[in-house]
């Protein structure tokens, strides 16, 4: 899914909402929330229903959905005293109220000539953003990879002015960088292979949009 709503975009399979051609800041809980809620659009979503969504056979307080819908709410531009896209609806729910449109074109959520960065996994394309992306199988990774050989947070890919840097993050089975296994942080190249343990995936720079879908699948 990817959806466009005012200077918004968000992609469900890239898991990134992007404002304004930038990447915003949303926590993997927020992601989920927002892909939630734009799933429902215009429909209300009753707050047992997020309940059972985000934490299921989990209790969390009231609180925690709040600070979710503020967080949303503070990523997209929406203000809580005149929202334009979060409506509250009282003693029930959430609803997505502003108009959304479906978007398929990755050139809505680049500026020219900046590249963006991929991990290529098998037949999938794993989206990197600025800042730190912490790749394992703990849900809230912004690189979520479900394999019991990689660690829960198993390495983290830094990437700030044009410089991506891998590191280790203590991992059980270990993270290689061109074959050989990674001591201290080290500068990424385009095409260079990640191992994660077994795991193993390639780090991939694209200078436009259009290239990333010269990728083939596995």
């Amino acid at each position: 899914m990817r959806k466009r709503f005012g200077k918004c975009v968000f992609d469900s399979e890239t898991r990134q909402l992007w404002r304004e051609a930038k990447i915003a800041t949303l926590s993997p809980k927020g992601l989920a929330l927002l892909e939630l809620l734009l799933e429902r659009a215009p429909k209300a979503v009753s707050k047992d229903e997020i309940q059972a969504s985000l934490w299921p056979e989990t209790f969390v307080s009231e609180a925690n959905l709040t600070t979710l819908i503020s967080d949303i709410r503070t990523a997209i531009g929406d203000p809580a005293r005149q929202p334009r896209f979060v409506r509250t609806v009282h003693r029930f729910g959430y609803a997505f109220s502003g108009d959304v449109v479906d978007d398929s074109s990755d050139a809505t959520v680049s500026r020219a000539g900046e590249p963006l960065y991929r991990l290529i996994l098998g037949n999938r394309k794993l989206a990197l953003g600025e800042g730190e992306n912490v790749l394992g199988r703990h849900p809230d990774n912004r690189v979520q990879i479900d394999q019991t050989a990689v660690s829960r947070r198993h390495a983290r890919i830094s990437i700030r002015a044009g410089k991506a840097v891998l590191e280790d993050l203590k991992s059980r089975n270990g993270t290689f960088l061109r074959g050989r296994r990674l001591g201290s942080p080290a500068d990424l190249r385009d095409g260079d292979v990640i191992g994660l343990g077994p795991i193993t995936m390639t780090f991939r720079i694209f200078s436009s949009p259009d290239s990333t879908e010269k990728v083939t699948e596995d």
